[in-house]
């Protein structure tokens, strides 16, 4: 099974998905280090379940996605790396920090397309995006109405699901999908229910507000 450097974070990466970190903390630059030095660099992202992401010692989910580096860049305040989710995999073992962590992973099979799920991936683009514009109303998003989705179909499903405003359990139930298909239709069912919830958080303050004239 392949071994390698793990990076647990306090968010879920999913695939086709960017990620740009800033990193401080002396184990992660060795990592970073390590990662100059690689013909093809890459590590690992799993969601801290519990704890903190600097000083270690935090307890972490057993299912992430492969990040591979696309540039590693410096400024005067910060070393940082861009990068994009690849892979998925699930953790065997977790090994000595040393001294950043590292783990044995299986990697997960990719989800394949079928070309009968288009019309479900356009409902889903469509539910998604006014999802996004309705939260905006609420305050600044990560991701816009407007966001730019792949031109490959299995990528943007899973940017679909990546820009989507949940949390990351959510977002770890949705890298779980084992088809394209449960993907569409679990991304369109949390849509759904994002999307009333906030309505019947707008009722409710509605209703407090008429009542207090």
């Amino acid at each position: 099974m392949p071994i390698i450097p793990m990076f647990p974070l306090g968010s879920v990466l999913l695939p086709a998905m960017p990620l740009q970190l800033r990193i401080f903390e002396p184990r992660y630059l060795k990592l970073l280090g390590d990662l100059v030095a690689s013909d093809k660099p890459e590590f690992g992202v799993v969601l801290i379940e519990r704890g903190q992401e600097v000083g270690g010692g935090e307890k972490r989910m057993e299912i992430g996605t492969l990040a591979s580096v696309s540039e590693i860049g410096t400024t005067d305040d910060f070393l940082g790396l861009e990068s994009a989710g690849s892979r998925r995999f699930r953790v065997n073992a977790w090994l000595p920090d040393d001294p950043y962590p590292i783990a044995d992973v299986e990697f997960l099979p990719d989800l394949i397309w079928d070309d009968s799920l288009m019309p479900a991936r356009v409902h889903l683009e469509t539910k998604v995006r006014q999802l996004l514009a309705f939260v905006s109303e609420f305050g600044d998003l990560q991701f816009g109405s407007d966001t730019s989705i792949s031109d490959d179909t299995m990528e943007s499903c899973w940017q679909l699901a990546g820009i989507l405003p949940v949390g990351p359990l959510d977002q770890i139930d949705l890298l779980e999908s084992q088809s394209a298909e449960e993907l569409i239709s679990r991304t369109y069912e949390m849509a759904v229910a994002a999307e009333k919830t906030l309505q019947s958080i707008m009722e409710q303050q509605g209703k407090i507000d008429d009542s207090s004239f």
